[in-house]
Formats: C-alpha cells, structure tokens, sequence
C-alpha cells in the first residue's frame, strides 16, 4: 500500500520540481546527483592472462581531463579567434565551429548547432545555449521554446524560412541545460562575432539574460529588457541590438508576454526604418 502524503509533503514536493524546472533539469539520469566535473577515466583492467595487454580508449567525457592535454582558456580563445578570423564567408565559419576543440562543452554533446534560417537576413535572434531537443536535431530553438519563438515572430511577420536568421552564444549543449560558464561564452564569443560581422543583420534580438551577459556584459534581464544598445564586435563594428524575454522565460511567466510584445513591436519598427 502506497502511503500518502500530507499537505506538507506535498508542497515540499511541488516546490522542488518547481526548483529543478526553473534550474533547467529536464530529464533524470540517475537516482541521485552526479559531478560530472569529478569524473574521471576509469582505469584498464589487467590482463585476465600472461596474454600482451592491450591499450583501453578513454571513455568520452563531458570535460576533457586536463592530463590528456586539453587547451587551456586561453589557449581555447586564442585558437577560437584564429579560427573565426579565417573566416571569409557563413559556409566556412559553420564549418569552423564545428571542427572546433577548444570548448569542453563539445565533448559531452550530441551535434554541434550553429544556426538556422537565412544568412544575411536583416533580423538575427541570438539565444543561450541549445536544450535537449536541439542538441538532438542540430538546430537552434526547435523544443517549446523555439515553438513559440515561430510564433512570436510571426507575429510581426517574421519567420526562419524567410527573413530571420537564429543562433546562439554557445553551439554545444550544457550538462543539465546548466547555464554556460564565463569561459565557455567566451570562448565562443569570436565565432558569434564573426557569424554577426559576416551576415550584417539590420537588427539583432538578445534572446535572454545569457547573451545579455556574452555579448554586452550586462546582468538583469528584468531592466535591461526593452532598451536597444549596441554590440561591438571584435573588428570595431558595432550593431542594434534589442535585449528581450527569453521564450522559455515566457512559459513559465506568460503575464509577461505583454512586455514582450511591446519588445517585438520595437523590434518591427527599428526593421522599418532601417
């Protein structure tokens, strides 16, 4: 027999689904927490016989082991810069990120997710980091949130096949859906730099507090939102960008898609003019 609950417990409950919803937790790996930062290669077992012992592979980790010699951070800049430099054109800056080692986050993932929609179009929406659905299909916003993304855009008459193009701050997915690390951001920040430079948007769209934070150094989506301001990128260019709601923000707190409305129809008038 399956005791109940009382009132307490099961607000207790409620409160702490509520907690990991907020955190990103969005699947359950394990019955208890993992440090995926403790983890390490296990080592080969001996040779069952006298038999010549044979090298194991090292298991793919979600973080490289730095005895293995993995890039420091600023070697991983570093070589990121170089590589987004040598980019002349959108065709050869995807193919750049995704033959990058610089960034651990690549290890643990399933796809690199680069972008989606028109290069050069006039709209460029820069989200946080891909979820479980993008890292499964290798494009950006294609889980709820980029279902109502579609449709906030299309509501001012905007759509990825079209008109817009989408990408993000970081091209591998978070353990977790955990939020990016300064490190990872930066380390990625002269790819998006140069994705920007090479495809010219008109205006671009902060889709929330962690491109807030990457591409202009400011915290508090709550009072950054609504402002336009300007990214500069590597080369001195500077660029319209208007910080917004991210769309998952927005199906945990929809009395606030009136603000973002507010957002996309400051967004479809700087269009229009430009």
């Amino acid at each position: 027999m399956v005791p109940v609950m009382d009132i307490s417990d099961q607000d207790a409950a409620r409160a702490v689904l509520r907690w990991y919803a907020d955190m990103g937790v969005d699947e359950a790996t394990a019955t208890s927490p993992a440090d995926y930062y403790a983890w390490s290669a296990p080592k080969a077992p001996p040779p069952a016989a006298p038999a010549r012992p044979r090298a194991e592979p090292a298991p793919k980790l979600f973080r490289p082991d730095p005895d293995a010699g993995a890039m420091s951070a600023d070697e991983a800049i570093g070589a990121a810069e170089k590589a987004a430099s040598a980019c002349d054109s959108y065709e050869a800056l995807e193919a750049a990120v995704a033959s990058f080692e610089g960034c651990p986050l690549k290890a643990g993932a399933t796809k690199t997710v680069f972008a989606d929609g028109v290069p050069g179009a006039d709209l460029l929406v820069i989200g946080e980091a891909p979820g479980r659905d993008e890292d499964r299909i290798g494009k950006p916003f294609v889980g709820r949130a980029g279902q109502l993304l579609d449709r906030m855009l299309a509501a001012i008459g905007r759509s990825r096949e079209e008109n817009v193009l989408i990408s993000n701050v970081i091209y591998w997915r978070p353990p977790g859906n955990r939020t990016p690390t300064p490190m990872e951001t930066a380390t990625c920040r002269p790819f998006v730099d140069r994705l920007i430079e090479l495809t010219g948007p008109k205006a671009i769209a902060l889709a929330g507090g962690a491109p807030l934070q990457a591409m202009l150094g400011v915290t508090g989506i709550m009072r950054a939102r609504g402002r336009w301001r300007e990214i500069e990128t590597a080369s001195g260019a500077r660029f319209a960008a208007l910080p917004m709601f991210h769309p998952a923000f927005l199906l945990r707190q929809p009395a606030n898609k009136r603000l973002a409305w507010a957002d996309l129809q400051a967004l479809a008038a700087r269009l229009r003019e430009g």
